[in-house]
């Protein structure tokens, strides 16, 4: 097994390629060697920043038995092909989510990087960030009893910020606009904490932003230990906010972007304010994909809890055009 830097090609360039490099430059696990996207001025550019070699093609970068593995930041709906072409190439992959834009494609890119024993890890940084791990702790220690609630919201202002021309704010590069871009980003926090998600029922509105994507939307989700969650995500709000609070029978936390986590007991009148610590979130999502990579850890977000985060906002997406609640069995039956 192979040690040292985990030397990485990166694929595609855009504002978030330039993100996880910026993390990987703090990493002392992990290095770019090659980079390549179709546009030679942008992968000189990422060349030139980086200190990397742009190279002429995808299949370049795969040839090289220098790199290892691919970290990829190209359009949902080309997942599939891109990490296809890696794995077939024995290299590893690290996605940033979501994994696709249908299940059938991600339970494919599962399957096909499992069967070439390559590792497939989805970038979801928001787990990682301390309050979460706090609350998590405290649940798997039994201290928050049955749970049984949570509620949050997700949002961001993007009036005047977005490009129509970028997959990312298409109704077919990203369906579902918001509700999938940053929704998707607590509904694994929320899956984590609460656990599986069983029913969705879902809502959305275009108010504010051009295009012909939703802006605002709202999931109610019903877990598999009976627990109810709501959650909201909007691109249409006054500024960045983020909340989430969980309700237990014994216990409950309260986070949000301005005044941090609360903790509650049972029997108690005033919430406490629990110290926490800012840490690195995509640097240790990239270190830990080093360290699956070199065999000391497995994934905590991979292909296949990526693929069922994927399919309860397709379940909401089939609650909002059937003006019905969705089950996410019904999603990954259907493949859609």
């Amino acid at each position: 097994m192979s040690s040292g830097k985990l030397r990485v090609g990166a694929l595609g360039m855009g504002w978030w390629s330039d993100v996880l490099a910026d993390a990987i430059k703090r990493s002392d696990k992990i290095e770019i060697v090659s980079c390549f996207t179709r546009s030679p001025d942008k992968r000189k550019a990422f060349a030139d920043k980086y200190g990397c070699k742009a190279v002429d093609s995808y299949e370049a970068m795969l040839k090289d038995d220098s790199i290892e593995a691919i970290v990829n930041t190209t359009p949902n709906n080309v997942h599939l092909e891109t990490t296809r072409q890696a794995a077939e190439a024995g290299k590893h992959v690290f996605l940033d989510k979501p994994i696709a834009n249908t299940v059938a494609d991600g339970a494919a890119m599962s399957e096909i990087c499992k069967r070439a024993r390559v590792v497939l890890a989805l970038g979801y940084q928001r787990r990682r960030e301390n309050h979460f791990r706090w609350i998590k702790n405290e649940i798997d220690a039994g201290r928050f009893g049955k749970l049984v609630q949570a509620e949050c919201n997700i949002s961001r202002d993007r009036l005047g910020k977005i490009d129509l021309s970028s997959w990312r704010y298409t109704a077919e590069g990203m369906p579902g606009g918001c509700m999938l871009q940053i929704g998707i980003h607590y509904v694994d926090v929320l899956e984590m904490l609460m656990g599986p998600v069983k029913q969705v029922s879902a809502r959305v509105a275009q108010l504010v932003l051009p295009g012909d994507n939703p802006d605002v939307a709202n999931m109610i989700l019903e877990h598999e230990n009976g627990a109810i969650s709501n959650l909201t995500a909007s691109y249409a709000s006054a500024s960045e906010y983020y909340v989430m609070n969980i309700y237990g029978k014994e216990a409950s936390a309260y986070y949000d972007l301005f005044n941090g986590l609360r903790h509650l007991k049972r029997g108690e009148t005033k919430p406490t304010p629990v110290p926490i610590t800012e840490n690195d979130t995509i640097r240790e999502e990239l270190d830990e994909f080093a360290a699956c990579v070199r065999g000391t850890e497995s994934p905590e977000t991979d292909g296949f809890w990526a693929t069922r985060n994927l399919a309860v906002i397709k379940a909401g997406l089939r609650s909002v055009k059937e003006n019905r609640p969705v089950t996410v069995a019904e999603i990954l039956e259907s493949g859609e």
